[in-house]
Protein backbone atom coordinates (compact mmCIF):
# COMPACT_ATOMS: atom_id res chain seq x y z
CA UNK A 1 0.00 0.00 0.00
CA UNK A 2 0.94 3.00 -0.61
CA UNK A 3 2.36 6.03 2.08
CA UNK A 4 -1.07 8.13 2.88
CA UNK A 5 -0.22 11.36 5.50
CA UNK A 6 -2.98 14.24 5.88
CA UNK A 7 -2.48 17.26 3.77
CA UNK A 8 -2.75 18.59 7.57
CA UNK A 9 1.01 17.37 8.05
CA UNK A 10 2.14 19.50 4.80
CA UNK A 11 5.12 21.47 6.06
CA UNK A 12 4.65 24.92 6.91
CA UNK A 13 6.37 27.43 4.39
CA UNK A 14 9.52 28.92 6.68
CA UNK A 15 7.32 31.26 8.57
CA UNK A 16 8.87 34.73 8.91
CA UNK A 17 10.81 34.70 5.34
CA UNK A 18 8.41 35.70 3.07
CA UNK A 19 7.88 32.38 1.25
CA UNK A 20 4.52 31.63 -0.56
CA UNK A 21 2.04 28.71 -0.05
CA UNK A 22 2.27 27.74 -3.32
CA UNK A 23 5.22 28.21 -6.12
CA UNK A 24 3.22 27.71 -9.49
CA UNK A 25 5.80 27.13 -12.54
CA UNK A 26 3.76 27.87 -15.31
CA UNK A 27 4.77 27.40 -19.25
CA UNK A 28 4.23 30.82 -21.23
CA UNK A 29 3.59 29.15 -24.28
CA UNK A 30 0.30 27.87 -22.58
CA UNK A 31 -1.16 31.30 -22.45
CA UNK A 32 -1.80 31.53 -26.15
CA UNK A 33 0.05 35.06 -26.38
CA UNK A 34 -1.54 35.86 -22.90
CA UNK A 35 1.08 34.79 -20.54
CA UNK A 36 0.69 38.27 -18.02
CA UNK A 37 -3.32 37.56 -18.22
CA UNK A 38 -3.29 34.52 -17.45
CA UNK A 39 -0.58 34.44 -14.44
CA UNK A 40 -2.38 37.32 -13.01
CA UNK A 41 -5.56 34.72 -13.14
CA UNK A 42 -3.72 32.21 -11.20
CA UNK A 43 -2.78 34.27 -8.63
CA UNK A 44 -6.03 35.83 -8.55
CA UNK A 45 -7.45 32.01 -7.95
CA UNK A 46 -5.77 31.28 -5.82
CA UNK A 47 -5.93 34.26 -3.54
CA UNK A 48 -9.53 33.40 -3.47
CA UNK A 49 -8.73 30.48 -1.95
CA UNK A 50 -6.13 32.19 0.82
CA UNK A 51 -3.42 31.04 -0.51
CA UNK A 52 -0.58 32.60 -0.94
CA UNK A 53 1.46 32.00 -4.51
CA UNK A 54 4.36 33.25 -6.74
CA UNK A 55 3.25 32.07 -10.37
CA UNK A 56 6.67 32.34 -12.00
CA UNK A 57 6.02 31.84 -16.07
CA UNK A 58 8.45 29.34 -17.78
CA UNK A 59 10.03 30.40 -21.28
CA UNK A 60 12.46 27.65 -21.50
CA UNK A 61 12.85 24.46 -20.11
CA UNK A 62 15.22 25.26 -17.42
CA UNK A 63 12.99 28.44 -16.48
CA UNK A 64 10.69 25.96 -15.10
CA UNK A 65 13.53 23.35 -13.79
CA UNK A 66 15.42 26.53 -11.72
CA UNK A 67 11.36 27.91 -10.57
CA UNK A 68 10.87 24.23 -9.29
CA UNK A 69 14.32 23.69 -7.24
CA UNK A 70 14.07 27.04 -6.00
CA UNK A 71 10.68 26.14 -3.98
CA UNK A 72 11.58 22.40 -2.95
CA UNK A 73 15.00 24.36 -1.34
CA UNK A 74 12.62 27.07 0.45
CA UNK A 75 10.40 23.66 1.82
CA UNK A 76 7.31 25.65 0.16
CA UNK A 77 4.47 23.30 0.48
CA UNK A 78 3.16 22.78 -2.91
CA UNK A 79 4.85 23.17 -5.83
CA UNK A 80 2.14 23.29 -8.59
CA UNK A 81 2.75 23.03 -12.64
CA UNK A 82 0.69 24.27 -15.52
CA UNK A 83 1.24 22.89 -18.94
CA UNK A 84 0.86 19.84 -20.33
CA UNK A 85 2.56 16.00 -19.62
CA UNK A 86 6.28 17.17 -20.43
CA UNK A 87 6.35 20.35 -18.09
CA UNK A 88 4.43 18.09 -15.33
CA UNK A 89 7.27 15.73 -16.15
CA UNK A 90 9.95 17.98 -15.49
CA UNK A 91 8.80 19.62 -12.25
CA UNK A 92 7.77 16.25 -10.91
CA UNK A 93 11.65 14.84 -11.95
CA UNK A 94 12.89 17.96 -9.35
CA UNK A 95 10.90 16.44 -6.42
CA UNK A 96 12.09 13.26 -7.20
CA UNK A 97 15.56 13.92 -7.23
CA UNK A 98 15.29 15.82 -3.78
CA UNK A 99 15.23 12.87 -0.96
CA UNK A 100 14.51 15.16 1.50
CA UNK A 101 11.65 16.55 -0.67
CA UNK A 102 8.50 18.33 1.76
CA UNK A 103 6.90 19.54 -1.37
CA UNK A 104 3.58 18.12 -3.04
CA UNK A 105 3.21 18.38 -6.42
CA UNK A 106 0.01 20.25 -7.78
CA UNK A 107 -1.05 19.73 -11.34
CA UNK A 108 -2.38 22.71 -13.58
CA UNK A 109 -3.29 20.60 -16.41
CA UNK A 110 -2.94 23.28 -19.64
CA UNK A 111 -1.66 21.05 -22.28
CA UNK A 112 -3.67 19.13 -24.88
CA UNK A 113 -3.60 15.71 -23.81
CA UNK A 114 -3.13 16.02 -19.34
CA UNK A 115 -2.92 11.84 -18.99
CA UNK A 116 -1.15 11.89 -15.55
CA UNK A 117 -4.41 14.48 -14.11
CA UNK A 118 -6.91 12.33 -16.07
CA UNK A 119 -5.90 9.24 -14.85
CA UNK A 120 -5.54 10.77 -10.78
CA UNK A 121 -9.08 12.39 -11.48
CA UNK A 122 -7.49 16.15 -11.56
CA UNK A 123 -10.31 18.36 -12.69
CA UNK A 124 -9.26 20.03 -16.55
CA UNK A 125 -10.82 23.24 -15.98
CA UNK A 126 -7.85 25.75 -14.57
CA UNK A 127 -10.23 27.06 -11.69
CA UNK A 128 -11.40 23.85 -10.57
CA UNK A 129 -7.72 22.56 -10.84
CA UNK A 130 -6.60 25.75 -8.64
CA UNK A 131 -9.60 24.45 -6.03
CA UNK A 132 -8.44 21.25 -5.82
CA UNK A 133 -5.02 22.45 -5.17
CA UNK A 134 -6.76 23.94 -1.98
CA UNK A 135 -9.07 21.49 -0.51
CA UNK A 136 -7.94 18.25 -1.98
CA UNK A 137 -5.74 15.65 -0.18
CA UNK A 138 -1.92 13.99 -0.70
CA UNK A 139 -1.78 11.23 -2.28
CA UNK A 140 1.75 9.10 -2.83
CA UNK A 141 1.94 7.85 -6.43
CA UNK A 142 4.86 5.92 -8.17
CA UNK A 143 6.74 6.91 -10.71
CA UNK A 144 9.26 5.39 -13.26
CA UNK A 145 12.57 5.67 -14.29
CA UNK A 146 15.04 4.93 -17.50
CA UNK A 147 18.82 4.98 -16.86
CA UNK A 148 18.12 7.39 -13.84
CA UNK A 149 15.54 9.64 -16.08
CA UNK A 150 12.07 9.54 -14.19
CA UNK A 151 8.74 9.35 -15.75
CA UNK A 152 5.30 9.64 -14.73
CA UNK A 153 3.35 8.18 -17.48
CA UNK A 154 5.13 5.74 -20.01
CA UNK A 155 8.32 5.45 -21.87
CA UNK A 156 8.87 3.90 -25.31
CA UNK A 157 11.29 2.88 -27.57
CA UNK A 158 11.16 2.55 -31.65
CA UNK A 159 8.30 4.03 -33.94
CA UNK A 160 7.29 6.84 -31.51
CA UNK A 161 10.33 8.10 -30.46
CA UNK A 162 11.21 8.27 -34.45
CA UNK A 163 7.70 10.12 -34.92
CA UNK A 164 8.51 12.72 -32.50
CA UNK A 165 11.77 13.13 -33.81
CA UNK A 166 10.59 13.62 -37.07
CA UNK A 167 7.62 15.61 -35.93
CA UNK A 168 9.86 18.35 -33.93
CA UNK A 169 12.28 18.50 -36.88
CA UNK A 170 9.10 19.44 -39.61
CA UNK A 171 8.25 22.31 -37.15
CA UNK A 172 11.51 24.01 -36.88
CA UNK A 173 12.18 23.70 -41.07
CA UNK A 174 8.25 24.29 -41.87
CA UNK A 175 6.65 25.88 -39.48
CA UNK A 176 4.42 23.27 -39.48
CA UNK A 177 1.72 23.08 -36.71
CA UNK A 178 2.30 19.95 -34.02
CA UNK A 179 -0.75 17.55 -35.28
CA UNK A 180 -0.08 18.40 -39.42
CA UNK A 181 3.72 17.61 -38.32
CA UNK A 182 2.68 14.50 -35.77
CA UNK A 183 0.64 13.46 -39.27
CA UNK A 184 3.36 13.92 -42.17
CA UNK A 185 6.31 12.41 -39.52
CA UNK A 186 4.32 9.32 -38.72
CA UNK A 187 3.75 8.88 -42.10
CA UNK A 188 7.48 8.64 -43.02
CA UNK A 189 7.94 6.78 -39.95
CA UNK A 190 5.30 4.39 -41.60
CA UNK A 191 7.45 4.07 -44.70
CA UNK A 192 10.70 3.04 -43.20
CA UNK A 193 9.25 1.22 -40.69
CA UNK A 194 12.45 0.16 -38.76
CA UNK A 195 11.78 -3.01 -36.23
CA UNK A 196 14.31 -3.48 -33.45
CA UNK A 197 15.75 -6.36 -32.50
CA UNK A 198 16.11 -6.59 -28.15
CA UNK A 199 16.93 -8.69 -25.47
CA UNK A 200 14.24 -8.25 -22.71
CA UNK A 201 15.06 -9.16 -18.83
CA UNK A 202 12.08 -9.13 -16.90
CA UNK A 203 12.43 -10.49 -13.48
CA UNK A 204 15.02 -12.77 -14.13
CA UNK A 205 13.11 -14.19 -17.71
CA UNK A 206 14.88 -13.44 -20.83
CA UNK A 207 12.66 -12.77 -23.97
CA UNK A 208 13.77 -11.87 -27.75
CA UNK A 209 11.68 -10.16 -29.72
CA UNK A 210 11.85 -8.48 -33.06
CA UNK A 211 9.42 -5.31 -32.88
CA UNK A 212 8.51 -1.73 -34.72
CA UNK A 213 8.18 -0.62 -30.95
CA UNK A 214 8.39 -1.51 -26.91
CA UNK A 215 6.07 0.84 -24.45
CA UNK A 216 6.50 0.78 -20.82
CA UNK A 217 4.01 2.09 -18.85
CA UNK A 218 4.09 3.24 -14.86
CA UNK A 219 1.38 1.10 -13.69
CA UNK A 220 -0.94 -0.61 -16.32
CA UNK A 221 -3.36 -0.08 -18.90
CA UNK A 222 -6.30 -0.81 -19.01
CA UNK A 223 -6.61 -2.70 -22.42
CA UNK A 224 -10.48 -2.59 -23.03
CA UNK A 225 -13.95 -0.62 -23.01
CA UNK A 226 -14.16 2.83 -23.77
CA UNK A 227 -11.40 3.56 -20.94
CA UNK A 228 -8.95 1.84 -22.75
CA UNK A 229 -5.45 3.63 -22.96
CA UNK A 230 -6.26 5.17 -19.15
CA UNK A 231 -4.89 3.88 -15.89
CA UNK A 232 -6.87 2.50 -13.12
CA UNK A 233 -4.47 3.31 -10.63
CA UNK A 234 -1.19 4.76 -9.75
CA UNK A 235 -0.08 2.91 -6.65
CA UNK A 236 0.14 -0.65 -7.76
CA UNK A 237 4.22 -0.65 -7.34
CA UNK A 238 4.37 -2.33 -11.46
CA UNK A 239 5.48 -1.40 -14.51
CA UNK A 240 3.67 -2.33 -17.51
CA UNK A 241 5.53 -3.56 -20.36
CA UNK A 242 3.92 -3.81 -24.15
CA UNK A 243 5.75 -5.29 -27.26
CA UNK A 244 4.33 -4.90 -30.25
CA UNK A 245 4.92 -8.66 -32.75
CA UNK A 246 6.88 -8.72 -35.54
CA UNK A 247 4.37 -7.37 -37.97
CA UNK A 248 4.03 -5.36 -40.97
CA UNK A 249 2.24 -2.99 -41.57
CA UNK A 250 -1.24 -4.33 -42.03
CA UNK A 251 -0.44 -5.69 -39.06
CA UNK A 252 0.16 -2.18 -37.12
CA UNK A 253 -3.33 -1.15 -38.65
CA UNK A 254 -4.96 -4.24 -37.45
CA UNK A 255 -3.94 -3.34 -33.84
CA UNK A 256 -4.98 0.28 -34.19
CA UNK A 257 -8.55 -0.97 -34.99
CA UNK A 258 -8.46 -3.05 -32.29
CA UNK A 259 -7.24 0.01 -30.02
CA UNK A 260 -10.34 2.23 -31.70
CA UNK A 261 -12.86 -0.20 -31.09
CA UNK A 262 -11.97 -0.58 -27.04
CA UNK A 263 -11.15 -4.65 -27.99
CA UNK A 264 -7.03 -4.05 -27.57
CA UNK A 265 -6.62 -7.22 -25.37
CA UNK A 266 -8.62 -9.60 -27.64
CA UNK A 267 -5.53 -8.75 -30.30
CA UNK A 268 -3.09 -11.06 -30.61
CA UNK A 269 -0.41 -9.01 -32.08
CA UNK A 270 1.56 -7.85 -28.95
CA UNK A 271 2.69 -9.01 -25.55
CA UNK A 272 1.58 -7.65 -22.30
CA UNK A 273 3.38 -8.40 -19.18
CA UNK A 274 4.14 -6.36 -15.51
CA UNK A 275 7.17 -6.06 -13.85
CA UNK A 276 9.27 -3.88 -10.78
CA UNK A 277 12.06 -3.70 -13.24
CA UNK A 278 13.06 -3.87 -16.57
CA UNK A 279 16.09 -4.39 -18.85
CA UNK A 280 16.43 -3.79 -22.47
CA UNK A 281 19.28 -4.66 -24.85
CA UNK A 282 20.03 -3.92 -28.14
CA UNK A 283 23.01 -3.81 -30.83
CA UNK A 284 23.20 -0.31 -30.32
CA UNK A 285 25.00 1.76 -28.16
CA UNK A 286 22.74 4.53 -27.63
CA UNK A 287 19.05 4.82 -29.07
CA UNK A 288 16.42 7.21 -29.17
CA UNK A 289 13.93 7.02 -25.86
CA UNK A 290 10.74 8.79 -24.79
CA UNK A 291 9.56 10.10 -22.03
CA UNK A 292 6.08 11.97 -21.45
CA UNK A 293 6.70 12.68 -24.90
CA UNK A 294 10.32 13.91 -24.46
CA UNK A 295 13.13 12.11 -26.97
CA UNK A 296 16.67 11.82 -25.45
CA UNK A 297 19.58 9.82 -26.49
CA UNK A 298 20.25 7.02 -24.28
CA UNK A 299 23.33 4.63 -23.79
CA UNK A 300 22.08 0.79 -23.48
CA UNK A 301 21.56 -1.18 -22.19
CA UNK A 302 18.31 0.04 -21.14
CA UNK A 303 17.08 -0.36 -17.25
CA UNK A 304 13.89 0.17 -16.50
CA UNK A 305 12.16 0.13 -12.47
CA UNK A 306 9.02 1.01 -10.65
CA UNK A 307 9.65 4.04 -7.72
CA UNK A 308 6.81 2.79 -5.56
CA UNK A 309 4.93 5.82 -3.68
CA UNK A 310 7.77 8.13 -4.67
CA UNK A 311 5.81 11.02 -5.64
CA UNK A 312 2.99 13.09 -3.59
CA UNK A 313 0.51 14.89 -5.24
CA UNK A 314 -2.62 16.88 -4.62
CA UNK A 315 -5.73 14.99 -5.78
CA UNK A 316 -9.41 15.38 -5.24
CA UNK A 317 -11.20 14.23 -2.01
CA UNK A 318 -13.38 12.12 -4.01
CA UNK A 319 -10.96 10.71 -6.48
CA UNK A 320 -11.06 6.90 -6.83
CA UNK A 321 -9.98 5.11 -3.65
CA UNK A 322 -8.24 2.27 -6.06
CA UNK A 323 -5.27 5.41 -6.10
CA UNK A 324 -5.23 5.82 -2.25
CA UNK A 325 -7.20 6.94 0.40
CA UNK A 326 -8.34 9.99 2.75
CA UNK A 327 -5.79 12.53 3.76
CA UNK A 328 -7.59 16.35 4.88
CA UNK A 329 -7.53 19.71 3.17
CA UNK A 330 -5.25 21.72 1.98
CA UNK A 331 -6.70 24.95 3.64
CA UNK A 332 -6.51 23.28 6.87
CA UNK A 333 -2.11 23.51 6.78
CA UNK A 334 -1.94 27.60 7.66
CA UNK A 335 -4.95 27.48 10.70
CA UNK A 336 -2.92 27.72 13.46
CA UNK A 337 -0.71 30.48 11.75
Amino acid sequence: MPEQQSLQNLPDSKTGTGHPDVVAAINAKAGGGHAEALAAHITDEFARHGLRAAVHLAHSGEDMLQAARQAVRDQVPVVAVGGGDGSVNAVASTLLADGQCRSALGVLPLGTLNHFAKDLGIPLVLEEAIANIATGRRLRVDSGEVNGQPFINNSSLGLYPDIVREREKQQARLGRGKWLAFTWAAMGALRRYPFLRVRLSIDGQEHWRRTPFVFIGNNEYLMSGLDIGKRSTLTDGRLSLYVCHRTGRWGLLRLALHALFGRLQAAQDFDVLTATEIHIETHKKRMRVATDGEVNLMQTPLHYRIRPASLEVIVPQEANDDAGKEAGMLDKLWGDR
